[in-house]
């Protein structure tokens, strides 16, 4: 989508980093000429991804285990990150963790697990990377992935909905407090973008057999990674420098269709509309 070299000079932190869209988005910063690095709690994964980004892109790739959920986790890979390359530039919140379960089923660990992952390590990471920015007087930029629910909510994923409507409302609300120090707060909300992991927890069988996720999608299908690195990437390069607390969809109208208290109506056939219209006309 960009052009050569449109993140040189730049250090992205991206957590959650090491396999699916983390790794997705990583690929294409690389790419593109950024420093990166990935962090989640599986350092054997996320060695073996650095390796391959590394033959894949020939760029430097940073692999720090870090479980979000604590702070002094999250300091120490902001030292190792500002040793290795002097400054961090760029923040992606990626990290999360979801199920599908009716809410009543739940222990409160499991609300816990979730809420600390998807809530918590963002609002770690933010804080401990935004005060750093501030003490420094450098700008940088803040990126969120959230979820198309996260304004609405949904059932049977209380947990997910409720931690990342927090997260989204963390995006919103710094957008306008720490503008003044040039911190931008982006997020972005993707519809169905299968991957290995999420997926099979999200969509497990029978389930993923009985349930097509594009059937909902206005495009008919699921999205490419490589469209949402696209995205990511312009959000966090300098072509969008005047973007500020925006939430960006990208779902092929997924939302949308849910919305429209009459959209369901496409599964009707030409002859039923043919009767509708009579009916109407009488």
């Amino acid at each position: 989508m960009l052009r050569d070299n449109a993140l040189a000079g730049k250090t992205i932190i991206v957590t959650g980093g090491g396999t699916g869209l983390g790794r997705a988005m990583s690929t294409y910063f690389l790419q593109l000429g950024a420093n990166v690095v990935i962090t989640s709690r599986k350092l054997a994964v996320l060695e073996q991804t650095a390796a391959e980004l590394r033959q894949l892109t020939s760029g430097r790739v940073l692999a720090l285990a870090c479980d979000v959920r604590r702070y002094d986790e999250v300091e120490a890979v902001l030292d190792r990150a500002y040793q290795e390359f002097g400054r961090v530039n760029v923040l992606l919140n990626n990290a999360a963790g979801n199920f599908i379960s009716p809410t009543e089923r739940l222990s409160h660990k499991a609300f816990d697990v979730i809420v600390d992952i998807v809530l918590k390590g963002t609002y770690n990471c933010t804080l401990a990377l935004g005060k750093r920015w501030i003490a420094d007087q450098q700008p940088g930029t803040i990126l969120n992935i959230v979820t198309t629910y996260a304004s609405v909510g949904s059932a049977f994923v209380v947990p997910s909905a409720a931690a990342k409507a927090g997260v989204l409302a963390l995006t919103r609300s710094l957008a306008v407090e720490w503008a003044k120090y040039g911190i931008r707060s982006n997020a972005i909300a993707p519809g169905p973008f299968p991957t290995e992991g999420a997926w099979s927890r999200l969509f497990p069988e029978p389930l993923a057999s009985q349930l097509d996720p594009a059937a909902s999608v206005p495009l008919k299908r699921v999205g490419e990674h490589q469209e949402l690195a696209n995205l990511a990437a312009y959000l966090v390069s300098d072509f969008s420098a005047y973007i500020n607390g925006e939430v960006v969809t990208i779902d092929g109208g997924e939302w949308l269709n849910g919305a429209g208290e009459f959209n369901k109506l496409q599964a009707l056939t030409p002859a039923m509309w043919d009767h509708i219209e009579k009916t109407m006309r009488r």
